[in-house]
């Protein structure tokens, strides 16, 4: 059973809502490390439909890191994302590159507070949603927020980016 929190709990991501004066909730579950998917497990903790839980992805496009938001439901399409930063090839980034660039660790990347702020496109599905979830910075935490927020927040491009 997930417990829900008003108050930050600390992670970059959450200080820099906290910052921005954005409201959202945090979402708390006991990982699992044996669980075989992430934001599937998140989903399932929190009691939300996996197309409401966003995972956070770094992609290499031409050389440079890009961050893609899609829904745990989905996967990405690298083509698509190369697409959307005007690029012409994305691979999966390497986890160690994706964990220096932004401070967090594989299966805690949270799309806000990174180290460094990278190129984002979040799917065109979190449009019109009244809110998702994405990671807030650790394994078993969760930031619900409203999508126009965690766009601005980020910098983000909204494009269809996620296959089913």
């Amino acid at each position: 059973m997930a417990k829900k929190s008003r108050k930050s709990v600390g992670t970059p991501a959450t200080v820099a809502l906290t910052t921005a004066g954005v409201p959202f909730t945090t979402h708390s579950y006991e990982h699992d490390p044996a669980a075989p998917s992430y934001g599937e497990e998140a989903a399932q903790a929190l009691g939300v439909a996996p197309d409401q839980v966003f995972k956070t992805l770094l992609a290499d496009v031409d050389g440079a890191l890009t961050v893609a938001v899609v829904p745990v439901s989905g996967s990405l399409d690298l083509k698509a994302l190369a697409a959307a930063v005007g690029g012409k090839r994305a691979t999966m980034a390497d986890p160690a590159a994706a964990e220096r660039s932004t401070g967090y660790v594989r299966g805690g990347i949270s799309p806000l507070g990174q180290r460094k702020r990278l190129p984002t496109v979040v799917d065109a599905s979190a449009e019109g949603r009244p809110t998702v979830c994405v990671s807030a910075g650790r394994r078993g935490l969760e930031v619900e927020l409203s999508p126009e927020d965690l766009v601005a927040l980020t910098g983000a491009r909204l494009a269809p980016i996620a296959r089913a």
